[in-house]
């Protein structure tokens, strides 16, 4: 296992500090992945270092969008989870936060392997790297889920059998608070590298922030309700897709996908459309069209 400390960014007068350190990570690592270039062109590597920095562009815009007064906590989550797969070489990604009576629970997830290997950790008493990385505040890898694990055997053994190979995680921290932790998993034994972990941290500190930027006007029973509200969205958010999963005849990420789509077309709140959906207040075919129009 290799444990990383953790530096957090300052916050200055809001998160605006925050997005300009994550451009400045993205540009250092040169392109999406931040992977070495090996043999790579001089033309080549520019041409995928500008391409990087635009989508990087493209998802600040996207997060900064969510960053408005009465903003859905759960949807800024969602897409600091799937921001991650565009921009970081790893295949899946889940996002845990602590609730006001410092529980830890699972909001956000790209997939459902990784909520089943995030709940493995909370039900198991060995835990996992994405619980100690909470309880430290420090960034926790392991480069080799197949190699003999003594701290998480258990852990280890799901993961590898269901096909990750190692996992890095990073603390939603800033100063003293720590409010959550974002695990990243990949399926090849390697761990990220440098300017991949900065640029993961990067990503981290943004949603803190955007988190956390209330909290000077509201004080902590704000920052409580607001994590009390992601966690209830989440159960919404979930007999939502059930139901439209049943409806259509879909698995569940097909569901959620239609629920993500549906949000962004129509400008509306991930968990206000949840709720439409699960009190039949909107048809469920009118939620699940907007992938096919997506995909026309």
């Amino acid at each position: 296992m290799v444990t990383a400390n953790y530096l957090p960014l300052t916050i200055g007068a809001d998160c605006a500090n925050a997005t300009v350190n994550l451009a400045t990570e993205y540009h250092d690592c040169g392109a999406v992945g931040g992977g070495d270039m090996g043999e790579e062109s001089a033309d080549g590597a520019s041409r995928n270092a500008a391409g990087g920095e635009a989508l990087l562009a493209q998802r600040l815009v996207s997060l900064a969008d969510t960053l408005v007064d009465d903003y859905d906590v759960v949807d800024l989550l969602d897409r600091l989870v799937h921001t991650c797969l565009e921009l970081l070489p790893v295949e899946q990604a889940g996002l845990m936060l602590l609730t006001s009576g410092k529980e830890l629970r699972l909001v956000a997830s790209s997939h459902k392997t990784v909520r089943r290997l995030e709940r493995f950790q909370l039900d198991h008493a060995e835990g996992g790297p994405s619980l100690e990385c909470v309880q430290t505040g420090d960034a926790v890898g392991v480069d080799d889920l197949t190699a003999p694990n003594e701290r998480w055997p258990k852990f280890a053994k799901a993961a590898s059998a269901s096909g990750f190979r190692s996992v890095y995680v990073v603390p939603m921290r800033l100063r003293g608070d720590i409010i959550g932790g974002l695990t990243l998993f990949l399926t090849r034994e390697a761990p990220l590298t440098r300017t991949d972990r900065r640029l993961a941290r990067a990503l981290a500190d943004v949603a803190t922030i955007g988190i956390l930027q209330q909290r000077s006007l509201h004080r902590a029973s704000l920052l409580a309700e607001q994590l009390q509200t992601a966690l209830s969205s989440r159960i919404v958010i979930e007999q939502a897709k059930g139901v439209l999963a049943e409806h259509a005849g879909v698995d569940m990420d097909v569901a959620y996908a239609a629920l993500r789509t549906f949000s962004r077309n129509s400008n509306l709140k991930l968990s206000e459309v949840a709720a439409s959906v699960v009190s039949r207040q909107r048809d469920p075919d009118e939620v699940l069209s907007a992938l096919r129009h997506r995909d026309q």
